[in-house]
């Protein structure tokens, strides 16, 4: 909930970019940022410490404050946000209201959600960091269209996107407190998209899926042999714990991410010497 609306002062003061992409977090050095934010003539960030365990708010004019990170329900730590932006001159206004979540509680009400672990949170963004450091390398092998590596707050995923360049059926929606008109930008051309995303196993899981699926996606045989597809998510998924405890765990999250886009590219049509030619390639 802390990420969303973090995350919506993003939004709520970023110009809009195809698929949503101003929307994201990044993975940084000590947590989760926003990037930079403009805001009139300055430039504003906000960024999760998982070190020190403080939201800390930076300005251009050199102005900074911060929200300590420890158990307090949503709704406390929402009110403190603003009124440390609100200190800064940052005045924000966003729809303070979850999103793809069943029980969506808006934010100045939710009293419910109040428990911060510091050392749970430690561990995910080592999860992230991890995760962020090998698809930051399987991006870079792409030379067509791709999304950077970036954390979606509503689904609570680190994913990276690449394209066809070909434009995609319309999506139905249908995701929970959500507008279909969200789930449509998102999916209007041809994807391959690939994360990790802290569900489907114990330890949180890497998924890989393609939209539209092509005829015979589900059924391609994929790398590692303990990756399966999940049909009621529409995905494939490998367990983190098998990628953790991995001879070589970014070898086999590199066969996992390459091997299903494949599958996706092979399938689905993609000119893939258009879209992975580098004739130019920079080593080094």
């Amino acid at each position: 909930m802390w990420t969303q609306v973090v995350g919506k002062i993003r939004m709520a003061n970023t110009p809009p970019v195809n698929h949503w992409w101003q929307v994201p977090l990044y993975v940084s050095a000590r947590g989760l940022t926003t990037s930079s934010i403009p805001n009139g003539n300055q430039l504003f960030d906000l960024e999760f410490d998982f070190v020190d365990h403080r939201l800390n708010i930076r300005v251009s004019n050199g102005a900074h404050g911060q929200v300590v990170l420890e158990s307090k329900p949503v709704a406390v730590f929402y009110r403190e946000t603003v009124a440390a932006l609100a200190n800064l001159g940052i005045e924000v206004s966003i729809w303070a209201t979850p999103v793809e979540v069943e029980r969506a509680i808006p934010f100045a009400e939710d009293n419910a959600h109040r428990t911060y672990e510091h050392d749970h949170a430690r561990r995910f963004w080592g999860q992230l960091s991890a995760a962020h450091r090998v698809m930051s390398e399987y991006r870079a092998e792409f030379m067509g269209k791709s999304s950077p590596v970036h954390f979606f707050w509503g689904a609570m995923d680190l994913a990276c996107t690449r394209f066809s360049g070909r434009a995609a059926p319309r999506h139905p929606g249908g995701v929970p407190n959500c507008p279909d008109r969200v789930m449509v930008e998102g999916y209007s051309h041809e994807l391959a998209s690939c994360g990790f995303w802290p569900g489907g196993s114990a330890e949180g899981s890497f998924y890989a899926y393609s939209y539209p699926e092509p005829a015979g996606y589900r059924q391609r045989r994929v790398t590692p042999n303990v990756a399966y597809f999940d049909a009621g998510l529409g995905e494939f998924l490998l367990p983190y714990e098998a990628v953790r405890t991995a001879p070589d765990p970014d070898g086999m999250l590199l066969g996992f991410l390459r091997s299903t886009y494949v599958a996706a590219a092979d399938l689905g049509a993609w000119d893939r010497e258009a879209l992975e030619h580098r004739p130019h390639a920079i080593d080094g």
